[in-house]
Parts: C-alpha cells; sequence; structure tokens
C-alpha cells in the first residue's frame, strides 16, 4: 500500500469502525499533543488507554494507564503509537503479539517506519502512517473548519445540536461507551 496517501473512505472507515484505542505514548502532561489527543478520542465516545511506563498504575485524562501493551485486560482495536519512526517498529511487533490482532496500527504525525507497516499488512493490520486521528475525524466531520482550517470538503448540511452544540460526527450511531 502507498503510505503517502490515503482516501477519505479508508480513513473515515477506521475512525467508524474502531471503538478501543490503545495510545502508546500517551503523556500525563497537559501540553504535549499525546495528551490533548486523548482527550479529545474520549470526548468523541473512544475507549482511549494510555500506554506510558513512566505512568503505569496513574490516571491520565481520568483513564488508568498501563505499561505496555500486553498488560492491558481488554481487546484493542487500534494502536496509535505517539513515538519516534524508529521505535514505532518495537510498538508493532509488541502489537503483532496481541490476541486478537488490533484492526489498525495508527503512526502519529512524523512518524513513519515502511519496515513495521508491511510486517503489520502481512498479517492483515491496516497500517497508517504520519497522520494524526484527531485532525482526520476534525478534518472528515467538518468541526476542524469552526477553526478557520480549510477541510478540503465542501458541504450546504447544517450541522446537528447535540450537547448544546453543533456538531458534525463521522456517522449516526450509538454511543459508544
Amino acid at each position: 500500500m502507498n503510505h503517502d496517501t490515503y482516501s477519505d473512505a479508508y480513513i473515515q472507515d477506521i475512525l467508524t469502525s474502531v471503538k478501543t484505542i490503545a495510545m502508546v505514548g500517551a503523556s500525563a502532561k497537559q501540553n504535549r499533543p499525546s495528551y490533548f489527543v486523548l482527550q479529545y478520542l474520549l470526548s468523541k465516545g473512544f475507549d482511549v488507554i494510555p500506554v506510558n511506563p513512566g505512568q503505569t498504575g496513574k490516571e491520565i485524562c481520568g483513564v488508568m494507564t498501563y505499561a505496555s501493551l500486553a498488560e492491558i485486560p481488554r481487546p484493542v482495536d487500534m494502536v496509535d503509537i505517539f513515538r519516534n519512526s524508529e521505535a514505532a517498529h518495537s510498538v508493532t511487533l509488541e502489537t503483532l503479539k496481541l490476541s486478537p490482532l488490533p484492526k489498525v496500527i495508527w503512526m502519529q504525525l512524523t512518524v513513519r517506519n515502511e519496515e513495521a507497516a508491511e510486517i503489520a499488512e502481512a498479517q492483515g493490520v491496516k497500517m497508517i502512517m504520519n497522520r494524526c486521528p484527531k485532525i482526520e475525524y476534525a478534518r472528515l466531520s467538518r468541526e476542524i473548519g469552526w477553526a478557520g482550517v480549510s477541510s478540503g470538503i465542501i458541504s450546504s448540511k447544517k450541522p446537528k445540536l447535540r450537547n448544546n452544540f453543533q456538531q458534525y460526527g463521522l456517522a449516526e450511531r450509538p454511543n459508544r461507551k
């Protein structure tokens, strides 16, 4: 697969099919990107599990943190990697030891590892590299346009009023929790 571009349909299919996300490299520091991505995904109804050995047994955004993927006591649909490109290889190998296998491995912005992608895809796991699920969710739901950023999507569709504010969302579905 070409990991330089992804179709909107491919990304939207992933974001609407996953429920539980393990975030490797989650930070307890509120000024770190992983913290606000975790917080955003939780607000969208995803079950996000922080993975950070230095925060084991503590909560990040109100969620218990685990030292490794193997310690998570329930299956995960997606592993979001907030580590560097070199570390992404070992995280991918750790992910592929999980049973059941997650559907997706997602490497954050600037994180790319072609060898890890080949290994994961050979086992039937979808791979996204150099993208952020928070940004992609906001772009595809057109929320990112509220901040004055062009989403590349033109629509005359009015957003629905949800919880006293307008929100598009990716798909109509029951609460994920």
